[in-house]
């Protein structure tokens, strides 16, 4: 498959970065050649300088014959261009970064004249990442599947757990409830575990579930219904927008404090409902005077990395139960867990995230299962992949225990007629079904994949 980026950004690179791992012919455009020679040193890919929105340059880099074209450079009405005249000139598909809430309200009317096969919005994509977490404060992050039918959440086994010591199996057979552990991070080791596999203080579980099953195995945890009422907000960019629109529409009250006083003035309007603190959120004494010991939850979303690191940890000291910071640097992102920040969202990786789904979903459009959601999981190392299962074929219709799969692989959920399945050794599948598969392996593109 034939893949054209054009801007090698945040969202350029690590999407540059990603799908070069899984072996896609790749072409990269961009005006700034030192960006492009950091880039060509990094990765296997093929590089060219100028400016996406000349046809010339892409036609240097034989879009005329690419099977995608993503444009994701820094403004929003080049990326537009870039993809209305990739089509132009004969690319099959094309995606557009969009962070304009103006232009993305009103995508839908474009979409046909512009001919863009999907927009991602980043701030748009982190903003309902962060939502998710905030209406879900037991797990450090929250990814969906099945139309939101299924849940696969990061829960940390603190101190004096009730898991510490208890092996899968006796985890089931003692709480009943329909969840299945798919992945275990523990120090810097990851785990697709078996029924045997024992927990200890410190583990990271990924639990895919139902909602209510999962509200029922935390409620059974002793955990209270931790819900989040409060909701203090430092940084008033477009990401913050989305996700105040999100919580206040959830009953949530919002206050948002931001340092630009006419961007202060922009969000009064736009959101009448929260409070609009001009300020800087950076000021320890300000936060103290806005009442962040009161907050239920504090979400950093200023600018820089480090900013919402420190405005976190303070959050930390004052007793606030639920943190999250948005951190776009991955380095920063998992040296901050250490220090208690478990839940990090960033902007660049939701809208890669979402632009990797629709990959594998053209990959994948002849095959017998098509991919049609995929969350990368624990920095990257695990993929959850949802495959829809078109029509029978040679893994179908045979018990689980009798279908050979390769070590590392599991199936953790099945989607069957409105019925969420946590699957046993005697469960099947069927055609029409949804099915999470959980995998080490970024190289997995089909379902037979999985077998041995």
């Amino acid at each position: 498959m034939r893949i054209v980026i054009i801007g090698d950004g945040k969202v350029g690179h690590k999407l540059t970065t990603q799908l070069s791992e899984e072996d896609y012919d790749i072409v990269l455009i961009d005006q700034n050649e030192g960006k492009l020679q950091a880039a060509l040193n990094q990765m296997d890919i093929f590089c060219i300088t100028g400016n996406g929105a000349d046809v010339e340059v892409q036609k240097q880099a034989d879009v005329p014959n690419a099977d995608l074209v993503i444009a994701c450079a820094s403004s929003d009405e080049m990326n537009m261009l870039s993809c209305l005249l990739a089509r132009k000139i004969g690319a099959k598909h094309t995606i557009a970064r969009l962070r304009n809430p103006i232009y993305y309200r009103q995508i839908d009317l474009l979409k046909a004249d512009l001919h863009l096969s999907m927009a991602v919005n980043p701030e748009l994509a982190a903003a309902n990442e962060a939502a998710r977490i905030l209406l879900f404060p037991e797990a450090n992050k929250v990814e969906t599947f099945m139309k939101g039918r299924v849940e696969l959440v990061e829960y940390p086994v603190r101190g004096g757990s009730q898991l510490v010591d208890l092996s899968l199996a006796e985890i089931y057979r003692k709480y009943k409830i329909k969840i299945l552990v798919c992945a275990v991070k523990r120090g810097n080791d990851v785990y697709i575990p078996s029924g045997d596999f024992i927990l200890r203080e410190g583990d990271k579980l990924h639990i895919a579930a139902a909602h209510e099953d999962l509200k029922s195995f935390f409620k059974s945890l002793g955990k209270k219904n931790a819900r989040v009422k409060n909701v203090l907000i430092c940084g008033g960019g477009h990401l913050c927008f989305y996700l105040a629109v999100q919580l206040l529409q959830a009953g949530m009250q919002v206050k948002i404090i931001e340092k630009n006083e006419v961007r202060c003035e922009e969000l009064c309007e736009q959101l009448p409902k929260a409070t609009i603190i001009h300020g800087d959120a950076a000021d320890q004494d300000l936060l103290l005077e806005e009442g962040i010991q009161n907050a239920d939850a504090f979400v950093s979303l200023t600018g820089m990395d480090e900013e919402n690191i420190i405005m976190s940890l303070f959050a930390k000291t004052q007793g606030v139960e639920k943190i999250v910071a948005k951190i776009n640097n991955e380095t920063r992102a998992q040296m901050v867990e250490g220090l208690g920040i478990d839940s990090t969202i960033s902007a660049k990786g939701a809208a890669a995230n979402a632009i990797l789904n629709y990959v594998k979903a053209r990959m994948n459009s002849y095959s017998n299962a098509n991919v049609e959601t995929m969350y990368r999981l624990v920095n990257g190392r695990v993929e959850a992949q949802e495959y829809i299962i078109k029509q029978e074929c040679e893994y179908t219709n045979i018990p689980l225990k009798d279908l050979p799969t390769k070590q590392n692989h599991l199936i953790a959920c099945i989607g069957r007629r409105r019925r969420v399945i946590i699957p046993n050794g005697e469960d099947h599948l069927e055609a029409g079904d949804s099915v999470i598969v959980v995998t080490k392996e970024h190289t997995i593109r089909e379902l037979k994949d999985i077998l041995a």
